[in-house]
């Protein structure tokens, strides 16, 4: 059963705990580490306000599974599906994304300056913010731990390759590796090349295929297998 945010604040609180990005990774994201005294600054925080009636548990965790799994990634995947479909739309996202994201309903607090960079067969972009972890939570849900760990943000600018190939992705030497540095002022979104295969499918299917680790670019995009719906 995957852990909820309350198991991993409450583990964490009972033991110290240092990231590794490539350990975490293996364990498919959702177990990764991070450094103990902000996680339990977190939750001495949390303690504290919900002791004092200014917040509400049950509130708070229903906030943040909605950004976690339902106001996040699954609003960008609809924004990547759609320039997918529609080059008219493309154009706009690539030039205008505030206003493009906008045209589908998403914006607002953590996406208000956006800018969306595409991935070409020669290109592939990678999205970190070095200094914390600014992310476009509109289309994009809350960040997952590894983004913010520090050896993701220290290691994305200096050996790109290196940690794409800690997430499985080894792109061939003549593809640039492009990282963007997100700050409080703008926040990146990569758009993902279409798999090949895909001519078929609608827009609704395109979306499902789209992950959020694509969307920050540590991964790509896989063609659905054939007989299997997307």
């Amino acid at each position: 059963m995957t852990p909820t945010r309350r198991d991993f604040l409450t583990a964490a609180a009972g033991a110290a705990m240092t990231p590794d990005l490539n350990h975490a990774h293996q364990h498919g994201h959702e177990h990764q580490a991070v450094p103990s005294d902000p996680t339990l600054r977190v939750k001495a925080l949390e303690s504290l306000l919900i002791e004092k009636g200014l917040v509400d548990r049950a509130a708070l965790d229903a906030l943040v599974d909605a950004y976690e799994h339902k106001i996040g990634p699954r609003n960008g995947a609809r924004v990547v599906a759609r320039a997918w479909v529609d080059p008219a739309y493309k154009q706009r996202l690539l030039t205008s994304a505030d206003a493009a994201i906008a045209e589908l309903g998403y914006g607002g607090m953590q996406g208000e300056h956006m800018v969306v960079v595409e991935n070409t067969p020669k290109v592939h972009n990678m999205i970190v913010c070095t200094l914390c972890s600014c992310y476009p939570w509109p289309v994009l849900g809350l960040p997952p731990v590894w983004y913010k760990s520090a050896p993701y943000r220290s290691r994305s600018v200096i050996d790109p390759r290196g940690v794409l190939r800690e997430f499985g992705l080894e792109l061939p030497t003549d593809v640039e590796v492009r990282v963007w540095d997100s700050t409080a002022e703008l926040r990146y979104l990569v758009l993902p090349e279409r798999p090949a295969g895909t001519r078929q499918l609608n827009e609704e299917q395109l979306a499902a295929l789209v992950t959020r680790d694509s969307m920050v670019g540590v991964a790509k995009i896989m063609p659905p297998q054939v007989g299997v719906s997307p």
